[in-house]
């Protein structure tokens, strides 16, 4: 799956990436591509907090890309939610 955030500024690219892979299942690849070089600090931020994992981040004229590969937690859990 792929996010397209080109021309759009931070948060917007997090924010359409998190909409995007919310109920997919664990293990799903998607990525986000970005204008805004914060997407290279954010995204992996994110993911981190909800147990994604980073496959890539790189950068080709301008355009970023961030791959993640979805993990085992649910986005309630991921938040800190009772009954983890």
């Amino acid at each position: 799956m792929q996010v397209d955030a080109r021309g759009a500024r931070c948060p917007v690219p997090v924010l359409r990436l998190a909409r995007a892979v919310r109920d997919l299942p664990a293990g799903t690849t998607a990525e986000v591509l970005a204008t805004d070089p914060a997407v290279q600090h954010d995204v992996p931020a994110w993911a981190g907090m909800r147990g994604h994992e980073v496959l890539l981040v790189a950068e080709d004229a301008g355009v970023w890309c961030v791959r993640v590969r979805t993990g085992g937690r649910s986005s309630a859990a991921a938040a800190g939610a009772p009954g983890r």
